[in-house]
């Protein structure tokens, strides 16, 4: 069994207006301006995951510049899980400008059954993820309701890719110490967070933050494995493909390659999402 944490799917709508939407949102031109980035319909996914053997996957929204393409965009996820309730698990977008918006997103999201917020990317949306103004109500009212947080995460070295973004460990972790209650995912490994959990008290702060394998091959050798396992164990370790950038195969045998327990192997390709996200 193999649940996927992290693909992402659009409507027909934005598939047929993809150049409109390049042009009208920087985070959809960000990642989507080139013609070789694919986009994929929640029926297109369903094939690829029979294709390839994978029970669940998490479809995730990404990070609109605006509150009426959050909204538009969150209904085909909602409604994409609605009719395929056993094989997808949503996250949607909101716009934490908007504020009162944003909570009443979360909370029409919530009922209708997405398991969190995300991708966020703070960078590309236009605000300040250390702003407690701003995020703090949002955040309270996602615990109270049980919803994760999954944000995009970048690398502070390394070589430059589409859609890297600015969000690196220090961000990220300067909220999370913030915010103990919040359960968080950090796509990409948490561009490098995992590392400092070898700091006992980074990691009692990170106690509720996991982290995805998405697009792993393409950022790090796969002794990532073993050396985050070696650091905290495989419990906050999901698989996770960025599919269709990558396809879940490739992730799954970069995976494969480090020779794993196999404890530890079932812990990232199915347990662990099973415990998180009631799959």
């Amino acid at each position: 069994m193999i649940i996927d944490s992290h693909t992402h799917i659009f409507s027909r709508e934005v598939l047929l207006d993809r150049e409109q939407y390049c042009t009208s949102d920087p985070c959809f031109g960000l990642l989507y301006s080139s013609p070789r980035a694919r986009l994929l319909s929640a029926e297109e996914l369903i094939n690829a995951m029979d294709e390839r053997g994978i029970s669940k996957s998490a479809v995730l929204n990404i990070g609109w510049a605006s509150h009426d393409m959050c909204v538009r965009t969150n209904d085909y996820i909602l409604e994409s899980i609605a009719k395929y309730p056993a094989r997808l698990m949503g996250f949607c977008s909101i716009q934490p400008r908007e504020r009162e918006k944003a909570l009443l997103e979360i909370e029409r999201c919530c009922h209708a059954g997405a398991k969190g917020i995300g991708e966020l990317r703070p960078d590309a949306q236009g605000y300040d993820l250390n702003d407690e103004e701003l995020m703090s109500p949002l955040v309270k009212h996602a615990v109270k309701r049980g919803m994760i947080f999954l944000f995009h995460a970048s690398e502070p070295v390394g070589h430059l890719y589409a859609g890297k973004g600015s969000m690196t460990p220090g961000i990220i972790y300067s909220f999370i110490e913030r915010h103990p209650d919040l359960k968080v995912i950090l796509a990409h490994f948490g561009g490098g967070l995992a590392f400092y959990e070898l700091m006992p008290e980074v990691s009692r702060v990170l106690s509720n933050t996991y982290y995805d394998t998405a697009a792993a091959p393409f950022l790090y050798a796969p002794q990532i494995y073993r050396a985050i396992i070696s650091i905290g164990g495989s419990s906050k370790i999901l698989f996770g493909s960025d599919w269709p950038l990558l396809d879940p195969a490739r992730v799954a045998d970069h995976i494969k390659s480090a020779n794993l327990d196999p404890n530890d192997v079932e812990n990232i390709f199915h347990a662990n999402a099973g415990r998180l996200l009631g799959a």
